[in-house]
């Protein structure tokens, strides 16, 4: 038998939203846990949280992290990070003051920005962008969504673009239209791996409330579920997608996320310039702890 300490928590979540659920393993090294212990907790809370994130402190100001779905290890998980370095500044006093930290992940290294003091949040680098030539059916793809294709707004290019997670972007016409999309979990799933995607991020600048600048929905059937609630890494390739097209004018972005009308989740997204002098995307959020305690993994004789 083996216990881990383990959280809960939901990222994104505001008064009106749940949030995005994430589980959080917290150990003294990211080598007390193999990798099939950790594919198995995820297994085990598939339902539950969306994915779980594994981190071990390495330095006074370092983390490493790792995260996994029910189905594979994921490379980058926005709203598990988002969640994780939230609960970690809040809950250690060590770190309250420390104004940035870095993490380690599959994806290189990322700095943290505590912003705790000014916005309740933390804001996360997201990994440096990478764009891929993909010809896209139009009809194929609305068909793959459930949505009639007249609702893709093809005045805008569909793009892929990897910010963590290879990301299909997709430009909808309107909110009405986004919010019925109903997709099928095994066809998509199917068309993801063919396409060579991770995730299908679909977008309109129709939005519930007017304070807000973009509502997106985020379907991620290759990690085994069908709906992303609120995401970091998908969000992310969304933004460098909007600077890429000249369609980001302001400091801060705010996103409404979700298929529901009023009850949706915020990200805001940021842009900073890094130590080489490239343009990045900072996803940034809050998160609340549902439920903290052991994880107890039990073994057969």
């Amino acid at each position: 038998m083996k216990e881990y300490n383990f959280k809960k928590i939901d990222a994104f979540a505001t008064e009106k939203s749940d949030g995005n659920p994430a589980g959080y393993i917290l150990l003294d090294k990211l080598d007390d846990i193999s990798e099939s212990e950790m594919l198995q907790i995820a297994k085990e809370l598939k339902g539950f949280v969306n994915e779980v994130g594994y981190v071990a402190k390495v330095g006074e100001r370092e983390f490493d992290l790792r995260y996994y779905s029910s189905e594979r290890e994921v490379d980058f998980c926005g709203h598990a990070t988002i969640a994780i370095l939230y609960d970690l500044i809040k809950s250690d006093n060590s770190l309250a003051n420390i104004p940035t930290l870095t993490i380690n992940t599959n994806k290189g290294i990322l700095s943290v920005e505590n912003r705790f003091k000014e916005s309740d949040s933390v804001f996360i680098m997201s990994p440096k962008p990478q764009t891929k030539d993909t010809i896209i059916n139009v009809g194929e793809l609305a068909n793959k969504l459930g949505i009639d294709k007249l609702k893709i707004n093809t005045d805008l290019p569909i793009s892929v673009i990897n910010a963590g997670l290879s990301t299909l972007i997709v430009p909808i016409t309107d909110l009405e239209s986004i919010l019925t999309i109903k997709a099928n979990l095994d066809q998509l799933k199917e068309y993801c791996f063919s396409m060579e995607i991770d995730i299908i991020e679909v977008f309109t600048s129709n939005v519930r409330e007017k304070i807000n600048d973009y509502r997106t929905r985020v379907f991620a059937p290759t990690f085994g579920y069908i709906e992303d609630p609120a995401t970091g890494s998908g969000n992310s390739a969304f933004g460098y997608y909007l600077i890429n097209n000249n369609l980001w004018s302001t400091e801060t972005l705010t996103i409404e996320q979700n298929g529901l009308i009023d009850n949706f989740n915020i990200v805001k997204l940021q842009k900073q310039i890094d130590e080489n002098n490239n343009q990045r995307v900072c996803f940034g959020g809050g998160a609340i702890t549902r439920i903290e305690g052991k994880y107890i993994i039990n073994y057969m004789r």
